[in-house]
């Protein structure tokens, strides 16, 4: 599985304006509605119940929520560089600007789990994290992010 199989240049969104973690996810459910047939309310109560489990900041800045869908067909990511980094309860203390959404169908609990270690062990790239943060646009932070540069 590659980043590009999951995340779209669509669903790559530079200078989003933070807030709050309840903020940043509801923008999420409206943003990836506007480009899927997802219902923008069900992606966010489900990110919301996902982070009452526990958060999905990850540290160094990177937040990764997640869940899963009963309308959702495949997998589907959303990258997002914030405009001002913001609490999200991450397991370092740390606030988060750069936020990684992954939605998958509701029975692909297998391929959730192999796209969060592929996620994760990407993101724990300093320099990777670094080059998202300095992208100036989001063609620039998707070709970084899928790894064309």
């Amino acid at each position: 599985m590659q980043i590009d199989n999951v995340l779209t240049p669509q669903l790559t969104f530079t200078s989003v304006p933070g807030g709050s973690k309840k903020r940043v996810l509801e923008m999420i459910g409206d943003m990836v509605a506007q480009h899927t047939d997802l219902d923008s309310d069900a992606i966010y109560e489900s990110l919301i119940a996902r982070e009452k489990l526990g958060s999905t900041g990850f540290g160094n800045g990177i937040a990764i929520p997640h869940c899963r869908l009963e309308q959702c067909t495949h997998a589907i990511g959303a990258l997002l560089q914030l405009d001002s980094k913001i609490d999200f309860d991450s397991l370092d203390g740390e606030p988060v600007d750069l936020i990684f959404v992954l939605l998958v169908p509701h029975e692909a609990t297998e391929q959730h789990l192999q796209i969060l270690k592929m996620l994760a062990e990407k993101l724990d790239q300093e320099d990777l994290r670094e080059a998202l943060r300095q992208a100036p646009d989001a063609e620039t932070l998707y070709r970084v992010m899928v790894g064309g540069g």
